[in-house]
């Protein structure tokens, strides 16, 4: 399986509450320039965080690629969810499939992914991107590449 993890773009730093948080300029760039890492794969599944700023994210990638491939609203994909009931999640979705979230999430997931544990985070700026290939299994994953925008 190809696991494609994306951080979501640069966001405002206020909004009412922190799901309210919108993109910024700089931040839909970042996004455009991670979604050409992604151009000509055969994605099955674009899974997302219910946050503003993770929505807006994948909705730039899927028009950046031309994609009308839907988008799949995930509840389990917020910033401070488990990065183990994350990884039990993905399973419903065979085939290669990107999930758009947050850190610390993301960072924790990858390093779960990774090594099997919690103790080493993958370090992610905004949008960056994450391809792991293998079995969606703790510790039997293999990074295969790691992008940043800038």
């Amino acid at each position: 399986m190809t696991l494609w993890l994306l951080r979501h773009g640069e966001a405002e730093p206020r909004a009412r509450n922190d799901a309210e948080r919108a993109l910024t300029e700089r931040g839909r760039k970042e996004v455009r320039k991670s979604a050409e890492h992604l151009r000509g794969r055969a994605l099955a599944h674009i899974l997302v965080s219910p946050y503003l700023r993770a929505q807006q994210t994948a909705e730039l990638v899927r028009e950046s690629l031309g994609l009308s491939l839907p988008l799949t609203t995930v509840e389990w994909a917020t910033p401070d969810d488990s990065p183990r009931l994350a990884a039990s999640h993905l399973d419903a979705y065979p085939g290669e499939c990107l999930l758009v979230s947050h850190n610390p999430l993301l960072g924790s997931l990858s390093g779960l992914l990774l090594h099997g544990h919690l103790q080493q985070s993958l370090g992610l700026s905004t949008a960056s991107l994450v391809e792991l290939d293998g079995d969606l299994v703790p510790g039997l994953m293999h990074l295969a590449a790691l992008h940043h925008p800038s």
